[in-house]
C-alpha cells in the first residue's frame, strides 16, 4: 500500500495550492482518508477527512472555509483544496488512510502515511 503526495511548493500569502494523494495498492472505497499537517515545532493537526459512502467531508475549525477535501474514486486520489492561504498554514501535509467508513481526528488510528507534501506560505 502507498500513499503519493504531491502539489505542494512555495504560493503567497492569498494564494492557493491544490494537493493531491494518490493511492495505490488499497480498496479506495473501503477507507476514509484524511489530511493532516505538521508545522516545525507543532504538534500535528487533522484538517479534515471523507468516507468513501458520502461526498462531504469533516474540516476542523481552524480551515473552515478555506480548505476542502473531495475525492475521485475512479482515480483513486484524494484532494486538498487550499484557499486564502497565510504564513501560518506552513507545514508538511499529510494524506492517510484508515481501515473503515469512519474519519477520526487522531492520527494514531491511521494505517497508512503518505510521504508528506511540503507547503510553504511567504508573507
Amino acid at each position: 500500500v502507498q500513499l503519493q503526495a504531491s502539489g505542494g511548493g512555495l504560493v503567497q500569502a492569498g494564494g492557493s495550492l491544490r494537493l493531491s494523494c494518490e493511492v495505490f495498492g488499497l480498496t479506495f472505497s473501503y477507507y476514509a482518508m484524511a489530511w493532516f499537517r505538521q508545522a516545525p515545532g507543532k504538534e500535528r493537526e487533522f484538517l479534515g477527512g471523507i468516507t468513501w459512502n458520502r461526498d462531504g467531508s469533516d474540516n476542523t475549525d481552524s480551515v473552515k472555509g478555506r480548505f476542502s477535501i473531495t475525492r475521485d474514486s475512479a482515480k483513486s486520489t484524494l484532494y486538498l483544496q487550499v484557499n486564502s492561504l497565510k504564513p501560518e498554514d506552513t507545514a508538511i501535509y499529510y494524506c492517510v488512510a484508515r481501515i473503515g467508513p469512519v474519519v477520526s481526528p487522531y492520527d494514531y488510528l491511521y494505517n497508512y502515511w503518505g510521504q508528506g507534501t511540503q507547503v510553504t506560505v511567504s508573507s
